[in-house]
């Protein structure tokens, strides 16, 4: 078992700096954006051991609904476990999917496929966390709901394990035009077995988190998190 399972609660502080825009805005849109966090969290885990994580990205979406965008951080997670003898420091995501909304009302959609790269060579007896997962979200103003499906037989270098879902609950409720409360509910479900034992009873678990981000001028976000697996 390779991906982190014990995370205990914890509190994190986060700013990001101001997008940028280019091309057609009617038609096009390319965005960027930069983080700074205490640490990072995915899913519940932690993948940088309570170290500061530094993170950025960019997105490119077009008036049809169609977009693309890649986004990259620091861990340490693969290398706290001896899964890679080399490299193994960064996590390089590629993503594209559709987007857009029934009709007229407030309800949205959003589908596509997201590739997690990991840099690096797998230690011995260990596989590669490289993983591609399919997504799908319907969302309503402040709610969304997410599943995301994976096609990879070794998720997050986790053997025999395609089939491994997630599914996300999150809400963003508005409370003043710069401060915001958001809540987040997952359940993470692992299939398939590696040596006889069950992925599912070793690997699967919940996790929830609270959180409020505070809009700063510029476009620059502070915000604070708890976290808890």
């Amino acid at each position: 078992m390779l991906k982190k399972t014990l995370v205990a609660s914890l509190l994190a502080t986060a700013f990001s700096a101001p997008s940028v825009q280019a091309a057609d805005a009617a038609e096009h849109t390319l965005t960027g954006n930069v983080g700074l966090f205490s640490q990072y969290i995915f899913r519940g885990l932690r993948q940088t051991d309570k170290d500061p994580a530094l993170q950025g990205g960019f997105d490119y979406s077009h008036a049809s609904g169609l977009y693309v965008g890649t986004w990259a951080t620091n861990i340490s997670w693969l290398r706290d476990f001896n899964a890679y003898k080399s490299g193994g420091s960064l996590e390089w995501d590629f993503y594209g999917g559709y987007k857009g909304t029934f009709g007229t009302s407030d309800f949205g959609y959003d589908v596509g496929l997201l590739y997690y790269w990991y840099p690096g060579n797998a230690a011995s007896g260990a596989v590669k966390a490289n993983t591609l997962e399919a997504y799908g979200a319907l969302t309503w103003k402040w709610l969304s709901a997410k599943y995301s499906y994976s096609l990879d037989d070794k998720t997050f270098g986790v053997r025999d394990s395609d089939g491994t879902w997630y599914f996300d609950l999150s809400a963003n409720v508005p409370i003043t035009e710069k401060l915001a409360l958001q809540a987040h509910w997952g359940r993470q479900r692992f299939k398939g077995s590696d040596g006889g034992v069950s992925n599912h009873s070793i690997a699967s678990y919940e996790d929830w988190n609270l959180g409020a981000p505070y809009e700063l001028p510029m476009n620059f976000t502070l915000g604070a998190f708890y976290v808890q697996h």
